[in-house]
């Protein structure tokens, strides 16, 4: 091992024979295969298999994330503390053995938040020695190895600079401070994210940690949702830009842009700060988990952007449940498919039952209930997701007893102990074929970004804590009329980079047939794009009579929106559009998900009951004795399939359907223990 260790930290090895680069030289495999390959093999054989064989992409490679890994991974919480490698090896077999796919490690405090913890200094040698441990631990075990990409969820430390630091109007230094991250109790500073000179700083020490342990199967760098305060957020020389985009003066409206009547100046402010913080933060965090030779897995949820642009930027787009409702995974979703990325994954079953504040335990924590995260997993398959990660696996020792104060359980020493096993069997299944070909498409829905950037705040109803900001767009929902077509989301971004070609308009991997539009605001910018594609003959609904948001008005605005509506293919009536019948029809189509592989079909039906599920979930909220009979039509291939949909207690279904119209429902079986009801 020491030999292994030695050649990762020689800079002179990392210069001149970098492991993933290994197979562009034939003199330098000659080379190593006399002095070092051999020896290794001789040592240890998975440093071999993992590192030669699993990472020897060259950066214009493209990466597949997860391909061939369709089991769950987990969150695993490193507490601040001095890792011992058996008990990394005895959590990690563990995980094999109850059929996860891998871990995520995420840095966190010191158990309980104890000061004096003795632990690894923060990214010193040693704790860039056993995070290699793990990932090559972990490769022997057929199980990736991702990582959170610096310590608690915002990026910062102690280490970021004043310069570097967050900044919020009005202020002159940093005032957003990191606690219970790996070094407390020592606070230390969220950097600017609209500043990519800030990231890049961070980055360069974070990444030179992991840089060795970035070897063997390819990993992600994990973004978690934004948790860095958004009123007021700013950067240097903001104003600048901001008056030279819009010719006026920020600094006049700062102190009540949030107040009534100064909407249309907030709706400027937020349209730049989206711009910033996708330019200066989610892109270079991108291109930075490709320099590492990784890729990059976000939580754009959260963040002060035009979400579907934010959740393009990064290789795998991740929602959260429950927390953010299921229904929120179709924005991420959208926009892989429009970005031709083919996994989405979800941080699942988090505050599941409700949210206590540290330290905990969360509601019910260890005596969580196994159909219940069965309604939550379901829902997020029927939304579109494709990969997911527990919400978590505290790090423990044999017999151990720590838990994380908010999340599901994982680990022996809960109700769950016996479930683990079968129903990662089930979750992998789903998953396996939720991945094969292509999400299907039909209609494009125009998202309301402009609305809920002229709207600002939610209602008090729907706040939380840590929920204020209608920017944030939680609650959003395609049309019931178009569930039947399964409707993605698209914004301007998209709708300028698509193609139209006969009669369909062309984005990423999506196809569509139509434009559905109803919002009460539409950027200048949209409107001309939505014109022009208008015009060359693709159909649009356009309800209602959207404005124009943000202070700068334009004379010719209201001259294109009057030439769109008079339009032949521009109706306000979506059923007066002559389009071709939708995938279902039925008086009452459940929730479901439909992927295209060549001329196969997979649609996958979740129980009804795991419909529109809302946080925080019952305890006992899947408890069912009725069985579901819900007729519906499919039109596939030009033929229209009848087909009742009959689901037992609990049970899901999947149904493959071929180009002569066989219909498969395929075996996905999964009977979880009867749910005590404690509501």
């Amino acid at each position: 091992m020491s030999l292994v260790k030695n050649l990762l930290d020689n800079p002179q090895f990392k210069m001149k024979f970098r492991i993933r680069n290994i197979i562009s030289s034939y003199n330098m495999i000659i080379m190593l295969s006399k002095f070092i390959i051999l020896p290794l093999a001789l040592i240890f054989p998975i440093i071999l298999f993992g590192v030669i064989f699993h990472h020897t992409s060259s950066s214009t490679e493209k990466i597949e994330p997860y391909k061939g890994v369709d089991k769950p991974l987990t969150r695993w919480w490193w507490f601040a503390s001095k890792i011992d490698t058996n008990d990394i090896k005895y959590q990690l077999d563990w995980l094999a053995k109850n059929n996860f796919g891998g871990v995520e490690i995420a840095f966190v405090y010191p158990y309980g938040g104890d000061s004096t913890a003795e632990r690894y200094k923060w990214l010193s040698k040693e704790l860039s020695e056993v995070v290699s441990f793990a990932k090559i631990y972990a490769n022997k075990k057929n199980l990736v190895c991702d990582y959170t990409f610096g310590t608690l969820w915002p990026f910062g430390d102690s280490m970021v600079s004043a310069d570097d630091g967050s900044i919020q109007y009005g202020d002159t230094i940093s005032p957003m401070s990191m606690r219970l991250t790996w070094e407390h109790p020592k606070r230390g500073r969220v950097i600017d994210h609209l500043n990519h000179k800030a990231f890049e700083n961070y980055a360069k020490r974070i990444g030179a940690v992991l840089e060795p342990a970035m070897q063997g199967s390819v990993s992600a760098l994990f973004c978690d949702s934004w948790e860095v305060e958004t009123k007021n957020i700013w950067t240097k020389k903001f104003d600048v830009a901001f008056k030279e985009r819009y010719n006026y003066d920020i600094n006049n409206y700062m102190k009540e842009i949030y107040l009534p009547g100064n909407e249309d100046v907030y709706y400027d402010y937020m349209k730049l700060v989206s711009e910033f913080v996708i330019n200066e933060f989610y892109s270079p965090y991108t291109q930075t988990s490709h320099k590492l030779g990784g890729f990059s897995r976000a939580q754009c949820g959260g963040s002060p952007t035009d979400l579907l642009t934010a959740f393009s930027t990064v290789d795998v787009p991740e929602t959260e449940a429950i927390l953010f409702e299921p229904n929120y995974a179709k924005i991420p979703v959208s926009a892989a498919t429009l970005s031709s990325k083919n996994v989405v994954s979800s941080e699942t079953f988090t505050c599941l039952y409700g949210w206590k504040k540290w330290p905990g335990p969360g509601p019910f924590q260890k005596e969580e209930q196994i159909a219940d995260l069965k309604l939550v997993a379901d829902a997020l398959f029927a939304q579109g997701v494709n990969c997911i990660i527990w919400h978590g696996m505290p790090f423990n020792v044999k017999n151990g007893k720590n838990t994380f104060y908010a999340s599901v359980h994982v680990g022996e020493d809960g109700k769950l102990a016996n479930s683990f096993s079968s129903f990662n069997q089930y979750l992998e299944k789903i998953t396996k074929y939720m991945k094969r070909g292509i999400n299907y498409s039909d209609v494009a829905i125009y998202i309301p970004q402009e609305d809920a950037w002229m709207e600002v705040e939610y209602p008090d109803s729907l706040k939380f804590p840590w929920v204020w900001g209608k920017y944030e767009m939680r609650y959003i929902k395609t049309p019931e009329e178009l569930r039947g077509r399964q409707p993605l989301w698209i914004n301007n971004y998209f709708l300028q980079k698509a193609k139209f070609q006969n009669g369909r308009l062309i984005a990423g991997n999506a196809s569509f047939s139509s434009l559905y539009i109803d919002v009460k605001f539409i950027d200048i910018e949209a409107l001309r794009t939505i014109h022009q594609i208008a015009i060359e003959g693709f159909p649009i609904c356009l309800v209602g009579n959207p404005t124009e948001p943000g202070k700068n008005k334009h004379q010719d605005y209201d001259k294109i929106l009057a030439e769109l509506k008079t339009l032949k293919n521009v109706t306000s009536n979506f059923s007066s559009i002559p389009l071709t019948k939708p995938l279902i029809e039925g008086e009452f189509i459940t929730d479901y998900w439909c992927r295209v592989d060549g001329e196969k079909y997979y649609i996958f039906f979740p129980n009804p009951k795991s419909k529109d599920l809302k946080y925080p979930l019952l305890y006992g909220q899947s408890y069912n004795e009725e069985t579901y009979v819900i007729p519906i039509t499919f039109n596939i291939h030009n033929k229209q399939l009848d087909v009742e949909l009959k689901f037992e207690p609990y049970q899901s279904l999947l149904l493959e359907i071929d180009a002569s119209g066989d219909m498969n429902f395929i075996d996905i079986t999964y009977q979880p223990s009867i749910p005590e009801v404690k509501r």
